[in-house]
């Protein structure tokens, strides 16, 4: 509701305020209730003397990349993923573009049983926009592609699932000399994930057949999963695509340690990683206990079956774009 979006915003603006540089970044997807949120959010954050940085709809992944660039206290998405429009939900990360620690999750849940005492006027956070945000996180993806690589002479089918991608990835496929088409970019704020994207594959795969193109890419509503089709419409899921870059990764030699799956990943994949010889391990379902085992291991690579799927040594979260960037690289 928008009276808890302004709490959350003042209880986490009172716990990030006693540090750093009193400034958050704040993205959305592009369901409709997300203006109402982002109005909120912002409004107890400056309630909390805390300068808010609004981005528009922008990915997940991104705004954990442009917390990391502008120095800023914390990023915040206002995104329910691969759910319907009529969800919303709002995810926090660090400055370091991880998800909050326990110990700072902990001391804003505290906050929010208080009542909001606004600072004095002189100390209110104000707002401002970035303008440049799509650019920006087009060229970090496209910085993840190998420069002597190119996806000249490929034809990709990318679904957007009307959702925060829906500008930026045509662009990275594009610029990198793919032909593109695009599909699920025509958000209306109440179509986002609906028969289209990561969670609904069908119309990935007819349109594949129809335009005979070599490969499909389905996002989800706030792209940081990728799900992916042939040639021959077969669809690929997280699973498969993290064998495809584990055994890429450990013919160059760019393979740290093993890969970190969930409970749910397929039987399949943690037997055809231990015939290559991959160390395997399962982490609870959820991206943030993926990025636990992947710190505690030191290793790089990991995800989930629904393509979740975190590249360390690229990005600090999961990363659709990215992540089928990786395996596009090994493909060409």
């Amino acid at each position: 509701t928008p009276d808890f979006a302004l709490k959350l915003g003042f209880a986490a603006g009172k716990v990030l305020a006693r540090t750093g540089t009193k400034k958050v970044i704040i993205g959305k997807d592009t369901r409709i209730s997300g203006y109402m949120f982002e109005s909120a959010l912002e409004a107890g954050f400056a309630a909390a003397g805390i300068n808010s940085i609004l981005t528009g709809p922008l990915p997940t992944p991104a705004i954990a990349y442009l917390t990391r660039t502008f120095r800023a206290e914390a990023g915040v998405v206002i995104s329910a993923s691969h759910n319907p429009y009529w969800d919303n939900g709002i995810k926090f990360f660090s400055h370091t573009g991880e998800k909050l620690p326990d110990e700072v999750e902990l001391e804003i849940e505290a906050e929010l049983e208080k009542d909001i005492e606004c600072v004095s006027s002189e100390k209110l956070g104000k707002a401002s926009r970035m303008n440049d945000a799509v650019g920006r996180y087009v060229e970090f993806c496209k910085s993840t592609f190998p420069n002597q690589l190119s996806l000249d002479g490929l034809k990709i089918v990318v679904d957007c699932a009307n959702g925060a991608a829906y500008q930026i990835a045509p662009s990275v496929f594009r610029e990198l000399g793919a032909e593109v088409i695009v599909i699920g970019n025509q958000p209306d704020g109440i179509n986002i994930n609906k028969e289209c994207g990561a969670t609904a594959p069908e119309l990935l795969s007819s349109t594949v057949l129809s335009e005979a193109a070599d490969v499909g890419l389905a996002l989800d509503g706030d792209a940081d999963r990728i799900i992916m089709v042939d040639h021959t419409v077969r669809v690929v899921d997280g699973d498969e695509l993290l064998y495809v870059l584990a055994k890429q990764k450990q013919k160059d030699g760019t393979l740290l340690g093993g890969v970190v799956g969930t409970l749910m990943s397929n039987l399949g994949l943690e037997q055809a990683l231990g015939v290559l010889g991959i160390p395997f391990i399962r982490a609870k379902v959820g991206d943030r206990y993926v990025m636990e085992q992947l710190l505690q291991n030191n290793w790089n690579l990991g995800g989930e079956s629904s393509g979740h799927i975190i590249c360390r040594d690229k990005v600090t979260t999961g990363d659709g774009i990215v992540a089928a960037l990786q395996v596009l690289a090994v493909m060409v």
